[in-house]
């Protein structure tokens, strides 16, 4: 219970911190066109291939937790967010999932997608903007792995930095603009991340 408590306020934290510039930026420019969770993509996925989109979803999702085992594998002497809940079982699966959807994959959604993509798309058009944000979402999550060796950290660079240029990709060309896809995705990645945890499966 007290896990669970940590990360349900943990992730209220996270999403606030993680909202603030965005909510600041929309404030000082946007405010009187569009309302701040349109704004930032946080609403439903329209689009007139709904099944298609769904199978994006689900498709990226599988490859990336097939694609995390390895990494997970490879990281398994290293300190990670996922350690805490290692070995504690089905005892744990409430406050992974509060971590997995809300004190990761939401916050992180809001900033890098709902934000970063979609104002540096204004300037510099979508291409130049997704490989931009996934860059910097890949380095900030092998930057702390950097004192395990560079062996371990660049291909943790490189699989974050495909997992948000893919989500995306997916968001701004597949769901009208929609930061829900990303979510899923993230949230399943981190989700299956939290379980091996709990579960020494890896």
């Amino acid at each position: 219970m007290y896990l669970f408590l940590t990360e349900f306020s943990s992730s209220i934290l996270q999403i606030l911190l993680f909202t603030l510039i965005p909510l600041i930026w929309w404030l000082i420019t946007d405010k009187k066109n569009i309302s701040f969770f349109r704004w930032i993509g946080l609403k439903r996925i329209k689009s007139v291939h709904e099944n298609k989109t769904a199978a994006w979803i689900a498709g990226a999702a599988i490859a990336f937790v097939i694609l995390g085992t390895f990494d997970l594998y490879m990281l398994k002497d290293v300190q990670l967010a996922t350690s805490k809940f290692s070995g504690l079982g089905v005892k744990a699966i409430p406050a992974v999932i509060v971590y997995a959807v809300f004190n990761t994959s939401m916050p992180e959604e809001i900033l890098f997608r709902g934000f970063l993509l979609k104002r540096l798309s204004n300037k510099f058009g979508f291409t130049v903007s997704n490989i931009i944000q996934a860059a910097v979402f890949g380095l900030i999550h092998g930057i702390l792995l950097f004192n395990t060796g560079i062996i371990k950290a660049v291909p943790i660079v490189i699989f974050t930095g495909l997992i948000g240029w893919t989500m995306g990709y997916i968001n701004e060309k597949k769901a009208d603009g929609s930061i829900l896809p990303g979510w899923i995705i993230h949230a399943a990645s981190n989700l299956f991340s939290g379980i091996c945890a709990a579960f020494l499966l890896i």
